[in-house]
């Protein structure tokens, strides 16, 4: 792992291994790299996985600000030039996905093809273009307000309430480990930006390969969102895993690394 300086004395945590064609991930809200050992474990003998970890997450830096989705995705871009990385496919999880998005309507002579999982990618909340998830500024006060009020008790629930069914107690541990090395400050700034987030107009800018697997139970970001923006992207499919909610890393590992092989095939992209 290294930290990479991406300025304003700011640095994102990357995690590089294998070799090969490369593909970056980027985690979910307040998760980091460590969600995706399973999938770095499949894919590093056939490639050059790369993972960085958002701003307020894992080892990165966690300053007052800076959290919108435009601006991750322009650090995320910054660490990878930094280490090298000019064309890449790319996967993001529910935030992360948002971020990858980002980061492929931006970049598109960049990104080679587009993985999301679990995530929408163009908004967390509703809208009336957008009619899918909760109100987002109702959705974002009420997670700030249960951060302030006992942010251990608040994240676990969060994360236990994305699973189709109850997940074990060990994953849960696991994943509230992960979750808390994110500050308040972080949280609360992430939250609205997330939540403030619209990448409506970005679509028609996406003209790479996007391929979408999402939970049949996913409450987060949910499959009828994702039929929505599959049927405006320029190329596109899904996949709906049955009895999955939010998190198919720890739900079906298996379903998610075999669609990552079968999207990754045939890339020759380094």
């Amino acid at each position: 792992m290294t930290a990479v300086d991406v300025g304003d004395g700011l640095a994102l945590n990357v995690h590089a291994i294998g070799s090969g064609p490369t593909v970056v991930f980027i985690a979910g809200f307040g998760l980091d790299h460590r969600i995706w050992d399973g999938q770095v474990e499949h894919l590093a003998e056939s490639h050059r996985v790369i993972c960085v970890d958002l701003l307020g997450t894992g080892q990165s830096s966690k300053p007052l600000d800076g959290y919108s989705t435009a601006n991750q995705a322009e650090l995320v871009i910054a660490a990878l030039d930094k280490v090298g990385v000019e064309r890449f496919s790319l996967v993001g999880h529910s935030f992360g996905g948002m971020v990858a998005f980002n980061i492929a309507a931006s970049k598109p002579d960049r990104v080679t093809k587009l993985m999301l999982v679990g995530s929408n990618a163009v908004r967390a909340g509703r809208s009336d273009t957008f009619p899918f998830g909760a109100n987002g500024d109702k959705m974002s006060e009420a997670l700030i307000s249960a951060e302030r009020a006992n942010r251990v008790v608040s994240r676990r629930a969060t994360l236990a309430a994305g699973f189709a069914v109850e997940p074990e107690e060990a994953v849960l541990d696991f994943l509230t480990g992960v979750f808390l090395d994110m500050p308040s400050w972080s949280a609360v700034a992430c939250f609205r930006a997330m939540y403030a987030t619209d990448q409506i107009e970005m679509i028609d800018h996406t003209t790479m390969q996007v391929a979408q697997i999402v939970g049949e139970r996913d409450r987060v970001h949910s499959p009828a969102g994702a039929e929505w923006l599959q049927a405006r992207l320029h190329a596109s499919t899904l996949e709906v895993v049955p009895s999955v909610g939010h998190y198919p890393m720890f739900e079906n590992p298996a379903a998610l690394n075999d669609f990552l092989v079968r999207v990754l095939a045939g890339s020759d992209e380094h």
